[in-house]
């Protein structure tokens, strides 16, 4: 399908951003990468009045590291994300998710900030925000990841709030990322991630429920000295996922359990 007609605008900054969103009123959308935002439009899922691109603002695209957090601008790509030797050093996990994101043109073009708002909870990114209680920051607030994620596709942001910048805490111990997916670029069936901490180990569930799904009683689980297959099995409590032409709910429950208990084996968060 061809999207509605729209205006479109170009931002030359995150203030030019703000003040061209508040001008067109509550039905502007920021554009970034596009690799959500049209896809949608073409559906006609979203047929927003006015587009302002904020994908020249070179401000918003940096990696940083303060102290024990670790700063990533919105504008910053999945290509980028992936090879970036400071990702590597202080939050590989986020590089291994980015790698498996998409295809090359995806990876090129999607953004870190693009792939938050947006909140599907098939991306690999809004789980990786719940499971490392990580913070959103935007032209107005910084908001936590637990307080981010309303429902599918829906977030605190109003219409001429930029998100700006994602911080995570460093985590550089043991970790895994598990894609399963019917094609090698395909969303995920379901995804698992694992991340050992210095208080533990972290189980994010990408494609699970309507949000983001961190498996707090996984976690609990393997604190209690659980196998990886306990582990899995409890990672999974109290879920109920949306089937799909693609996969039953039945099914998606058996590839959580099966893929936490491999995911946690490869983080090293079980002793073999």
């Amino acid at each position: 399908m061809i999207p509605v007609a729209f205006d479109y605008q170009r931002a030359t900054s995150v203030e030019d951003a703000v003040d061209k969103l508040t001008e067109a009123g509550d039905e502007a959308r920021v554009l970034s990468g596009g690799q959500s935002l049209i896809p949608f439009m073409r559906l006609r899922f979203a047929v927003p009045d006015t587009l302002v691109d904020i994908s020249g603002i070179r401000d918003l695209s940096f990696v940083r590291v303060d102290a024990d957090r670790i700063r990533i601008g919105a504008m910053t790509r999945h290509s980028d994300l992936a090879r970036d030797p400071v990702i590597a050093a202080n939050l590989p996990l986020l590089g291994a998710m980015a790698g498996k994101i998409g295809d090359t043109q995806v990876r090129n073009r999607g953004t870190l900030g693009g792939s938050v708002a947006h909140a599907d909870p098939a991306a690999e990114y809004a789980t990786l925000c719940t499971m490392l209680d990580a913070e959103i920051v935007t032209t107005r607030r910084a908001i936590p990841a637990s307080e981010f994620f309303l429902g599918r596709y829906t977030t605190p942001l109003a219409h001429d709030e930029v998100l700006s910048e994602v911080t995570f805490p460093v985590a550089t111990g043991g970790h895994s990322y598990i894609k399963f997916g019917s094609r090698l670029f395909d969303w995920a069936i379901v995804g698992v991630a694992a991340q050992v901490l210095d208080d533990g180990v972290r189980i994010g569930l990408v494609s699970m429920a309507d949000v983001p799904v961190r498996a707090v009683e996984g976690e609990r689980a393997l604190a209690q000295g659980a196998t990886a297959e306990e582990a899995g099995r409890a990672s999974t409590t109290g879920l109920a996922p949306t089937a799909s032409v693609r996969a039953s709910a039945p099914y998606k429950l058996h590839l959580a359990e099966v893929l936490t208990a491999r995911a946690l084996r490869e983080a090293g968060a079980v002793r073999v």
